[in-house]
């Protein structure tokens, strides 16, 4: 498959989850809230392209990424019908969405650092590479807490429905713990796979210039 069907294939299908997310979505403007970070990687990714091309990982699970933003916009992290069901099956005390995608928020950004770090070769030695990567994408879901604290305080009643927390006191730090036990994960599990697809990236890249 040629790289512009593969740019065309991403754009479909991301286009296509957003427009079926925003029909009837709980709240539009907790939508709109939901799903602006996976917009604005969107532009991101396109603005970047030509300079920088990630590997197909990268942009699969970016999309997956994606896609959890849409259901969580959607519905709200609080009421995904799923996780309704698997929360009374198993006697959970709350919906656990949430949860799923703070470990996705941890795991999926692991994966794109860690491409961005081997690449421009910012670590010089590799045995720091995952501890560094999942400092950061640590980082990044604390910040994401302090996003979401900043708009709940603006958006006042509607803040509930938005932050999710559903009555659990220890929320924001579990989001955080989740985010890094997703980018350990990652670290685990899939270096080796994207060691081997930057190689034949980089390899393609300089057949090309020749």
């Amino acid at each position: 498959m040629d790289e512009r069907t593969k740019c065309l294939g991403f754009v479909i299908i991301f286009f296509l989850g957003l427009s079926i997310s925003g029909i009837q979505p709980k709240d539009y403007f907790t939508w709109f809230l939901e799903v602006l970070p996976a917009l604005v990687t969107l532009v991101i990714l396109a603005l970047t392209y030509s300079r920088f091309r990630f590997t197909d990982m990268v942009y699969g699970l970016l999309l997956i990424e994606c896609y959890i933003l849409f259901i969580g916009g959607h519905y709200t992290y609080a009421e995904v019908p799923l996780f309704n069901w698997i929360r009374d099956y198993l006697g959970q005390d709350r919906n656990n969405f949430d949860k799923i995608a703070h470990f996705s928020q941890g795991f999926i950004p692991a994966m794109v650092v860690r491409e961005l770090l081997i690449r421009f070769e910012v670590i010089a030695r590799k045995a720091w590479l995952a501890f560094i990567v999942v400092c950061i994408c640590v980082t990044i879901s604390v910040l994401y807490e302090f996003f979401e604290w900043f708009v709940a305080v603006a958006i006042d009643e509607a803040a509930d429905a938005f932050l999710g927390t559903q009555g659990y006191e220890w929320d924001t730090q579990s989001d955080m713990l989740m985010a890094m036990l997703g980018a350990t994960t990652a670290m685990f599990t899939l270096a080796k796979w994207q060691d081997k697809q930057i190689e034949e990236l980089v390899q393609v890249s300089n057949y090309l210039r020749g």
